[in-house]
């Protein structure tokens, strides 16, 4: 949505006339049904491929990994059957030894737990409650934004500004509202914040699409007000503590059916927050495989080419500041340097409530840049706004030819992993293509480049403890660097390689007060300042790092 300066953002017609006709609705009242039919491809997928295991070794591995998470990490969520589940699968294991069906009941136990996995994952959308959640969130974003534009505690009641005013879409939204209509979408955006899964959603109902399904973490539904909202948006429940092959085959199911099914899908294609700052560059393939097989599954169930299409659309979502920053960046950190970087205490060493995250987000004056991608098939051909896939060379061409095998539709796996592999490279070049370059980003690459220049002989980790005091940049000499730097980001918007801020094209000094006032704005230690004397200063060279990176992948440290 844009902002005062850049102008008001469009608000659309929903798409489909009521949500009865949504897929996501049509699921849900559909959701017995949905689950047998989950759990049936499960199983016979895990029987077909045992991974050179018998199934009572798989069986056996899941129920010792199941124990050891009930013991070591219950949540509140957990079913309260679950230690007497897991016990009773374990005697019943153990009478089994000796047994002369042993065979057909372990084909029962596993159909008993693909069951339980797959009424826990899958998601119970309430076309009512969706409607009142979407109005509470109108209602109490809308609240904080004018408390924070017009000041003052009678501000609440007024109705000036709306997160129309925050948050500006960019890109292909037009298209995507045409390819929601013609086939199945595959939202894959970015992932910075936990503020991405509620904003991502808020741009689905601006746009006017149906409500799409989304993995939620089961984690979250330990509070009661996130699970209610989450249900009532579209959340399917992913428990990242279980790692065993039978949850997961279930869980890709899920994703695959849904899909097949018609239901718009949104997943985080990394996996989780960025915790270095950096856009993604390694994907996670295995929800983003779950289209793939959908999309052949489609094929092989329509011969004349009638079936939907599956679409998949990058998102690149755009922060001046990232409230978790400073946590992230140190759990980075001490993943990749292990013992050579240690973690001082953390301001934030509890986990923010929600209420608290979006309060303090919301009160901040800076705006949110949302860019939508081009639609592209699984192949990760471009498509038109008819939805026809286009090859290099501006030919149409049928994408169900490339699941083909002597003739028909096969079923080829590995095939398949090369597919989804050089989609998930496709899509992290839209992401940095896509990516919409804003001065607080600028600032900070330009800031800790030079330091890193001045002290080149250190190693990342030994320069990130220099003490503050020696990290200072005469204004004269930054702003010829940014300069520089910004014109080259000028030439990659020429070459289509990224996308700028409208702010980015003003006068230098103003572009860099923007980007120093904005970058960690909220932080008590800021990454960034300008000092009276016109001196360039850090508090905190780790976060300014974060903030850095994520300019990382277009070849810039070059011009230092």
């Amino acid at each position: 949505m844009k902002s005062n300066q850049e102008g008001k953002q469009k608000i659309y017609k929903p798409i489909l006339a009521g949500t009865q006709e949504w897929p996501v609705v049509r699921l849900s009242n559909n959701r017995k049904q949905l689950i047998e039919q989950i759990s049936e491809e499960a199983f016979q997928k895990l029987i077909k491929v045992q991974r050179g295991h018998s199934l009572r070794e798989e069986l056996e591995t899941t129920l010792y990994l199941e124990k050891l998470r009930i013991k070591k990490n219950p949540w509140a969520v957990d079913p309260e059957d679950d230690y007497s589940f897991w016990n009773k699968i374990k005697h019943e294991l153990v009478d089994l030894v000796g047994s002369k069906d042993a065979s057909s009941k372990e084909e029962e136990i596993l159909r008993r737990i693909i069951s339980r996995y797959a009424n826990e994952i899958a998601g119970n959308f309430k076309k009512s409650r969706y409607k009142l959640a979407r109005e509470i969130i109108k209602f109490g974003f809308k609240r904080l934004l004018n408390a924070t534009r017009i000041g003052g505690f009678k501000a609440i009641f007024k109705n000036q500004y709306t997160l129309n005013d925050k948050i500006q879409i960019k890109g292909k939204a037009k298209q995507l509202r045409k390819l929601a209509k013609l086939g199945t979408v595959v939202m894959v955006p970015t992932h910075f914040s936990n503020l991405d899964s509620i904003l991502i959603g808020w741009i689905i109902h601006v746009l006017g699409l149906p409500a799409f399904i989304y993995g939620a973490g089961l984690n979250l539904f330990n509070i009661r007000i996130l699970a209610y909202f989450m249900e009532s948006l579209g959340a399917y429940k992913v428990d990242r503590r279980k790692k065993n092959p039978i949850y997961l085959e279930t869980l890709k199911t899920y994703s695959k059916v849904a899909i097949e099914e018609g239901a718009h899908s949104l997943f985080f294609p990394g996996g989780t927050r960025s915790r270095s700052g950096k856009i993604e560059n390694s994907l996670k393939l295995g929800l983003l495989g779950t289209a793939m097989e959908a999309q052949r599954s489609i094929f092989t169930r329509h011969p004349n080419n009638d079936g939907r299409k599956i679409f998949v659309v990058p998102v690149t979502i755009n922060y001046n500041f990232v409230l978790e920053a400073p946590n992230l960046i140190k759990n980075y950190l001490s993943i990749k340097g292990q013992e050579r970087y240690y973690v001082e205490n953390d301001e934030y060493s509890t986990s923010y409530k929600m209420v608290k995250f979006l309060v303090k987000f919301f009160t901040k004056g800076s705006n949110i840049s949302v860019s939508i991608g081009h639609g592209m098939d699984l192949l990760g051909n471009y498509v038109d706004g008819d939805g026809n896939s286009i090859d290099t060379k501006g030919r149409i061409i049928n994408t169900r030819h490339y699941f083909v095998s002597n003739g028909e539709i096969a079923v080829d796996e590995q095939r398949d992993q090369e597919y989804t592999r050089k989609l998930s490279e496709i899509i992290v070049r839209e992401f940095h293509r896509i990516n919409r370059v804003f001065a607080s980003h600028l600032v900070a690459f330009t800031a800790f480049n030079l330091w890193k220049r001045q002290y080149y002989k250190l190693d990342l980790y030994d320069f990130l403890r220099l003490p503050e005091e020696e990290l200072v940049i005469d204004y004269a000499d930054f702003r010829e660097t940014f300069i520089e730097i910004r014109e080259c980001i000028f030439k990659l918007k020429k070459a289509n390689k990224v996308e700028v801020a409208g702010h980015l094209k003003g006068n230098p000094d103003e572009v860099i007060l923007t980007g120093i006032t904005n970058v960690g704005m909220y932080h008590s230690k800021r990454p960034l300042l300008l000092s009276k004397e016109g001196k360039i200063t850090t508090q905190d060279l780790n976060t300014l790092y974060y903030y850095h990176n994520r300019m990382d992948g277009y070849d810039l440290e070059k011009e230092f």
